[in-house]
């Protein structure tokens, strides 16, 4: 695995992660969409496919499929991962998801022109919020979900093979509808942070505030989440 093959699989797994995800965020938040007001089954069910297809293209192009940072940050800290590839891991992930965001605006652009910020055109679309605000408790909540994820997924093995990225978007859909419910699951720094820069500073019309006042518990949290996830694992092992 080069840094090339790892920069590239991660970009494009994220690229696709973040155009099914938040696609699936406007189809249920923009006015006129066939999908407005699903319910929560829905989206959970929508953003696991979004990782299973990400992980798989992710891994065709070389890289593991972390898709995270938290992921890869947690692995490397503990020895799973190198860290030679924490950067170019972390960096496709990133630019992946900013990309991504692009693509579903570009997709959404009429919807977006139909939608004010009251009726659904808010950064809710891209990034996560919690649904009672509480910076502690929204922490926690993003530390506890991601834990669960990282545990388990270390315990899956080599997750780009077969179908266990089916699993793992199996997983990701669980964790939404019995974790999820109280901050969205980010479980993600890359899959929160660059789309909501993207609609901070894209000329999206009609859109809202970003929210940046939040945006430290999708990232922290999920840090903090895998890492302690990692660490158990290795005590355990």
């Amino acid at each position: 695995m080069t840094n090339m093959s790892g920069f590239l699989g991660e970009f494009l797994g994220t690229l696709i992660l973040i155009v099914f995800g938040t696609g699936c965020g406007a189809a249920v938040n923009l006015k006129n969409s066939y999908a407005k007001g699903s319910n929560w089954l829905y989206i959970s069910l929508a953003w696991g496919m979004a990782v299973t297809f990400g992980v798989y293209v992710a891994g065709q192009f070389g890289a593991q499929g972390h898709l995270n940072p938290a992921v890869t940050l947690g692995f490397a800290v503990f020895g799973f991962f190198p860290w030679s590839q924490v950067l170019p891991y972390i960096s496709g992930q990133l630019l992946g998801a900013f990309v991504g965001a692009i693509f579903v605006i570009i997709h959404y652009y009429p919807h977006f022109k139909e939608t004010d910020n009251n009726n659904g055109n808010s950064v809710g679309i891209f990034a996560t919020g919690p649904s009672i605000p509480n910076g502690l408790f929204n922490f926690l909540s993003e530390t506890i979900a991601t834990f669960f994820f990282v545990f388990t997924l270390i315990n899956l093995g080599d997750f780009t093979q077969g179908l266990k990225p089916l699993i793992v978007g199996l997983l990701i859909m669980v964790i939404g509808q019995a974790l999820g419910a109280t901050t969205g699951f980010a479980l993600n720094p890359a899959r929160d942070l660059a789309p909501r820069f993207a609609y901070s500073i894209l000329p999206i019309p009609n859109k809202g505030g970003a929210n940046w006042s939040y945006a430290w518990v999708p990232i922290c949290g999920p840090i903090i989440g895998g890492i302690l996830a990692a660490g158990l694992q290795v005590i355990l092992k």
